[in-house]
């Protein structure tokens, strides 16, 4: 058997158990690179070179800054500024909350965005009295036109623009892909408010996000604090916790007032046996018992360790209360300033994407904005692997001929309609590809083959490739074809067949924008 057609057996393979949907993506994608390596197509080090690829650590430096703008409250401060922008209109907050998804996804991909923003979102439609189902889709497909605004925006772009540097020499500028991009955002809301009423349904999600934006305010009613003691701040902050059966902390006398052992948090309120504690009484001590509730203030970082110990259950998790509650705290303005100098990098190319990307991670661990562990958290290492291991596939793909194959049977199959038609016919391709496997996947199989089609045809293949970067972004019919729309459907409550209806009509846009606008400003 050749190595085109092992090749193309394994890209079956591959795409039918994305399909199947019964294995782990990343595992699917650890399979390539060694069914690869087995059959003799790739070397070893062929087979696992993308793991080792600057483009991987670039994608990895991303997440990082995504979870320090998080982390630090950072997209709590941006939830809130649109909050206040868009008011009590309806259709100016559904266009604020796309604007704002939009900008962030450009900076940190949509899988980022969406993940941080989503809890924001879902908090500002429950303070406006709005279903979250009437604004997380359009925020997850204006994510997806977000991702064409600057070349940081999807690890497809940065993919792709290093493909368009390796085989043209050319370098993709930072924001030249918001030439598509912009124009995209816009038919994304005009379309979303004109019709988003009639093609975007209102859900109830199984298990509905909690909003943590008045917290504190929340909590100091309950126990009836008093009104003068601030609960959330950016040092400190306070967080409920239950006495759980078999604590180690049962029988121990506490009383409102103490000092815990750590010597960092303080009990400002109690309920013991169903009853509120006196909170004028300081000296009343009584004796914890299980179910007893505790609420301690501290430092931030106090409340986390006190979340860990296993004689203690948070009601909410300190870091999600801090999240929301605390818009732009400790770190915020530090993340911000090293976000704007990977950015001035980027812009400039001063230095390659992925020293930009390193040094803005690493600045971010130094300074204290996050801590290694909160660095590692952040990184969606099913997305490293996966587009690691499919770089394997795109290589054997060239390397074996197979690309070639296939090129050539597109290409004779369009005649001498010219490139337009070969656009339209890989537009076909990836349409359908992106919306039942992850839409990097997709791309990193539609790339080898666009390649070889521009070969066989003598023109550039840059306006093939940003094509395809535009294609890939359409992954707009299906929960399953991004991360970005998974989240919003757990959080919505939508359901599969929910998304082609507002998707189906935007995909036809992205279509359109490849086919005839790409090649206007990368011509053929």
């Amino acid at each position: 058997m050749s190595s085109s057609l092992i090749t193309l057996l394994v890209l079956a393979i591959t795409v039918a158990l994305f399909i199947w949907d019964r294995l782990p993506v990343a595992v699917i994608a650890m399979m390539v690179p060694l069914a690869l390596w087995a059959s003799g197509v790739l070397t070893l080090n062929e087979a696992v070179a993308g793991f080792g690829d600057p483009t991987i650590l670039f994608i990895a430096a991303l997440f990082v800054v995504s979870e320090a703008l998080d982390a630090t409250g950072v997209t709590a401060w941006v939830g809130d500024r649109a909050m206040r922008t868009a008011g009590t209109s309806p259709t100016r907050l559904t266009v604020t909350i796309m604007l704002m998804v939009a900008v962030l996804t450009a900076l940190i991909t949509p899988n980022g965005s969406v993940a941080a923003l989503t809890p924001v979102v879902v908090a500002i439609a429950i303070r406006g009295r709005r279903s979250p189902s009437e604004l997380l889709l359009p925020a997850a497909f204006a994510a997806h036109a977000g991702s064409l605004l600057m070349l940081t925006g999807s690890p497809v772009t940065v993919v792709l623009a290093d493909y368009v540097q390796e085989v043209s020499g050319q370098r993709i500028g930072l924001f030249s892909v918001a030439l598509i991009g912009a124009p995209l955002l816009v038919i994304t809301i005009v379309l979303t408010v004109l019709l988003g009423s009639r093609l975007v349904p209102t859900r109830t999600p199984r298990r509905a996000l909690r909003d943590f934006g008045a917290h504190g305010s929340l909590l100091e009613a309950h126990y009836g604090l008093a009104g003068d003691e601030p609960a959330m701040g950016r040092e400190v902050g306070v967080a409920e916790f239950i006495v759980p059966p078999r604590s180690p902390y049962v029988g121990d006398e506490v009383y409102t007032g103490m000092v815990t052992d750590s010597g960092n948090l303080v009990v400002v309120a109690a309920h013991h046996r169903g009853h509120d504690v006196d909170q004028e009484d300081r000296r009343g001590a009584f004796t914890l018992v299980t179910g007893d509730r505790l609420l301690l203030r501290g430092p931030w970082d106090a409340l986390d360790l006190a979340a860990e110990d296993p004689g203690l259950l948070a009601v909410d998790e300190p870091e999600n209360v801090r999240r929301q509650a605390v818009p732009l705290g400790v770190g915020g303005k530090r993340a911000l300033g090293i976000l704007a100098g990977m950015v001035i990098l980027l812009a400039t190319g001063l230095v390659p994407p992925p020293v930009a990307g390193i040094t803005a991670a690493l600045a971010l661990v130094l300074t204290g904005v996050l801590s290694v562990e909160q660095a590692y958290r952040g990184i969606s290492w099913t997305t490293i692997i996966m587009v690691a291991g499919m770089m394997s596939l795109s290589v054997a793909m060239e390397n074996s001929g197979a690309a070639e194959q296939l090129a050539g049977e597109l290409v004779s199959l369009i005649g001498q309609a010219g490139p337009y038609a070969l656009l339209a016919g890989l537009f076909v391709i990836t349409a359908v590809l992106g919306q039942l496997i992850s839409n990097m996947a997709t791309a990193l199989i539609v790339t080898p083959i666009g390649l070889a089609a521009a070969a066989e045809m003598s023109v550039s293949p840059v306006p093939i490739l940003i094509a395809i970067a535009v294609f890939s972004a359409g992954a707009l019919l299906t929960p399953v074809a991004t991360p970005a729309n998974l989240v919003v459907m757990e959080a919505a409550g939508y359901r599969f067949g929910d998304y082609w209806k507002l998707g189906l009509p935007l995909l036809v846009f992205y279509g359109l924008a490849g086919v005839f606008l790409v090649p206007v400003i990368w011509p053929f």
